[in-house]
């Protein structure tokens, strides 16, 4: 696939936006999902190949966060049990899925976050000094896990807002901690996503990886900030990336 000049900077300068968007918040793909429609993918075609760029963010925002002894690891098998077997069967149903299904499923998430975030934002950001929740004493934590990984593995866009509702919201972790759940979260089911769009053949490598480029280095950039920023920073950043979310939902 011959890629023009002007598009691969457009796929360097949105992944570069949705890799930092994604990392301390959700909803860089809206940003990336148009890119790559505008170069004339069908959209199923770009659901999958935005998944490159996904993947290969979280792979260094993931490393980023651990070097910097942010990434919980004793909770992780059992929070990414749920969101693996949600995965699995999201990205079997967006395989075959109508798009007409992902535009108001898309809203709904946001729009739910934006609410939560006015009326209730301990939920979003408890009080320092919380201790979270085991996922084991938490029950409802695994329903909303499973749901974020079948919404990870179906649709992507805006999935880390789900994902900071269950592990901030219900098991209470501070949010440069439930950044640094959340890209591992995201990171497994999207690697289950990209592997069934392969064997269905729906991935554009080429400009998936140039996409990726633009994303890890938005990633970095993105774990430098939310280990040195303040967490009400951090909560003022994802509310404004939740408006701004619903209002790329609404217009595109």
């Amino acid at each position: 696939m011959d890629i023009a000049l002007e598009h691969i900077v457009l796929l360097m300068i949105t992944g570069l936006l949705a890799g930092v968007i994604n990392t301390l918040a959700g909803g860089g793909s809206n940003l990336t999902l148009p890119a790559l429609m505008v170069m004339g993918m069908p959209a199923d075609i770009a659901n999958a190949t935005n998944r490159v760029a996904v993947t290969l963010q979280n792979v260094v925002a993931m490393q980023g966060f651990y070097k910097h002894d942010k990434l919980p690891t004793d909770d992780l098998i059992p929070i990414l049990l749920p969101t693996l077997i949600g995965g699995f069967f999201g990205a079997i149903g967006a395989s075959y899925a109508p798009e007409w299904v992902l535009k108001p499923l898309l809203l709904g998430v946001m729009l739910s976050m934006t609410v939560i975030m006015l009326v209730k934002p301990s939920v979003i950001s408890p009080p320092l000094g919380t201790i979270p929740h085991k996922v084991k004493d938490k029950t409802s934590a695994w329903w909303w896990l499973a749901g974020a990984g079948f919404y990870a593995g179906f649709i992507q866009a805006g999935v880390g807002f789900i994902l900071i509702t269950a592990l901030a919201g219900s098991l209470r972790y501070d949010l440069v901690r439930t950044n640094a759940l959340k890209v591992v979260c995201v990171l497994v089911p999207t690697v289950v996503a990209l592997a069934v769009f392969t064997a269905r053949g729906q991935v554009l490598w080429l400009p998936g990886m140039i996409l990726a480029v633009g994303s890890m280095a938005g990633a970095y950039i993105a774990v430098k900030f939310a280990i040195t920023a303040k967490p009400s920073t951090l909560k003022w950043f994802l509310f404004i990336m939740t408006l701004c979310g619903s209002a790329a939902v609404l217009l595109f």
